[in-house]
């Protein structure tokens, strides 16, 4: 006789603390959950569809003893799919088993009832339905199941009342009922290692409950059922030793046999959307309390109903909130990239600018060229001045184009992987990739880049600018840097760039504070200020 034991993890709910350890749980276990979840039609409609037959089969029928047995059929699809359905095949039971007068009959009919009252959540029912059995009546097998639907009344009652007083009470009145059923057990079968693990589990003999689950799951042929019932106890025993990883398969692997069984009164899926909250993993947790609302609900289970009442608003609050900041999270992104795209277009459009300026500059060369071969000296000169004015072209044309390619990579590099961790909803992983962009850093990168470029051309640039002033004004330059900020502005201005707005622009700066800069060193110098420039335009490339 198999024992009904699916719903002996309902018993634990009271023992259960609010919250699991996080756990390591591979993400392969929950996608196969969440597969499985997404198919629950499917068995639901398979289930359907074999009581569907039995409905026909007992539409056809007029042999009372061949009724009775379509009714325990259809109590048995029904037991753990719908208390209503469950409740009337078990009355049904009782009226065939009372019109065949036979006491043997009758108790089993009202124990099947006793059944469908406790998983209901009527414990007080339950209890006064199987003392109104005679224990005579019964086969050894249906004592058994007898004992431990009344174990099961007595724990259910003591998690529910929790109070110690009532506890003391009910607790060892249960473990009574599960010893006189191990005593009618044989060793070795799923009836004995499971009413076993369940005492070792109410005394908080675990080590001991370990082994016994552990031979009840290497028993072959276990249904869906008594292999969920089975999971679920040992993940329990499993959480209280500190083991949380392989409770939390067991949990998992219970939840999935019991949606692969269409069974709807369960505890599987409702305490890992608890364990899965705690984690932090609220997408999950709210899809699960969800499903353990709809199954509570579905079936009729009121306890249950209220359980899982006390936390879905809680992971429903939660959830919101973090979508919430998610959606705000992604606007903030989204706008940092935005910036970021066109601070690269503004910086690709100063380039072409100044390339167009280059190119205009060397069609202008190339006139002049023509024109100095009249001279020898003109010649000389001018193709100084044009050897120059290459040389810089085409130090600037590669620093320009190296530049850009180097940022348009980064921020290409950037944006695939910022893409990666969004699709992925790995968004604390985007948000710490965002908060480690460095522009200050990247700025002074540029501003090194330009500098060793620069005084490849000019080496005796600082020299020749700090010659124009007295001892005391030299502008001093910062350990590490190669030029300083006063520099470097005239070395834009030596380089052809005159626009004060430019030079705010490349150098980070307000248009303000250029013009503070150029005339604070104009004023320190010995050159007077219209002369100052055409100073620094004199200063020759190598």
């Amino acid at each position: 006789m198999k024992l009904k034991l699916y719903f002996l993890f309902c018993l634990l709910s009271g023992l259960y603390s609010t919250g699991y350890a996080q756990s390591a749980v591979t993400d392969s276990m929950l996608n196969k959950l969440n597969i499985v979840l997404a198919n629950k039609e499917t068995y639901v409609e398979e289930k359907l569809t074999r009581i569907e037959k039995i409905h026909k089969q007992l539409g056809q029928l007029t042999d009372t003893n061949k009724k009775y047995d379509l009714y325990q059929h259809l109590y048995n699809e029904y037991k753990n799919f719908s208390y209503d359905s469950a409740y009337n095949y078990a009355k049904k039971l009782q009226v065939t088993a009372n019109q065949f007068k036979d006491p043997a009959r009758i108790a089993f009919a009202k124990m099947e009832l006793g059944f469908t009252l406790i998983s209901s959540g009527m414990f007080k029912e339950t209890l006064e339905t199987l003392n109104g059995i005679n224990l005579k009546d019964l086969c050894d097998d249906n004592k058994i199941e007898y004992y431990f639907l009344k174990a099961r009344s007595y724990f259910d009652l003591s998690d529910f009342d929790r109070n110690n007083d009532y506890s003391a009470i009910y607790n060892p009145a249960g473990i009574r009922c599960i010893d006189s059923a191990i005593a009618l057990s044989k060793p070795g079968t799923y009836d004995y290692y499971a009413l076993r693990g369940l005492k070792d589990l109410r005394t908080g003999s675990f080590d001991e409950g370990i082994e016994h689950y552990k031979e009840l799951l290497k028993l072959k042929n276990l249904t869906p059922n008594q292999f969920a019932v089975s999971a679920c106890s040992l993940s329990y025993i499993y959480e209280r030793k500190g083991m949380q990883d392989r409770s939390m398969e067991l949990l998992i692997q219970a939840a999935i046999a019991d949606i692969q069984s269409a069974t709807k009164e369960t505890v599987a899926i409702y305490k890992l959307a608890d364990v899965l909250y705690h984690k932090n993993d609220l997408n999950n947790a709210f899809i699960y309390i969800k499903q353990a609302m709809d199954d509570a609900t579905f079936y009729g289970a009121r306890h249950r109903q209220v359980a899982i009442s006390s936390i879905l608003p809680i992971i429903e609050a939660q959830r919101i909130s973090t979508v919430e900041q998610q959606r705000r999270s992604l606007v903030i992104y989204a706008s940092i990239i935005t910036v970021l795209v066109l601070f690269v277009i503004a910086f690709a459009y100063i380039i072409f600018k100044q390339l167009k300026k280059l190119r205009i500059a060397d069609n202008l060369i190339k006139e002049a060229n023509v024109s100095l071969q009249e001279s020898n000296q003109a010649l000389e000169g001018l193709n100084r001045n044009l050897s120059t004015a290459n040389k810089i072209k085409n130090e600037y044309i590669g620093y320009y184009f190296n530049i850009n390619s180097i940022y348009i990579d980064k921020l290409e590099s950037f944006q695939k992987s910022l893409d990666k961790k969004l699709s992925s909803k790995r968004y604390e992983d985007a948000q710490a990739a965002i908060k480690s962009l460095n522009l200050e850093n990247e700025r002074h990168q540029l501003f090194h880049t330009f500098d060793k470029v620069f005084l490849q051309l000019f080496p005796d640039f600082i020299d020749k600018f700090d010659s124009l002033f007295h001892k005391e004004d030299k502008i001093l330059i910062a350990e590490g840097q190669l030029l300083s900020t006063e520099h470097r502005i005239f070395a834009l201005i030596r380089m052809g760039i005159h626009d004060n707005d430019r030079i705010a622009k490349l150098l980070g700066y307000s248009v303000n504070t250029i013009y503070s800069y150029k005339n604070r060193i104009k004023n320190k110098s010995f050159i007077t200020n219209d002369e100052f420039e055409d100073q620094i335009m004199a200063i020759e490339a190598v």
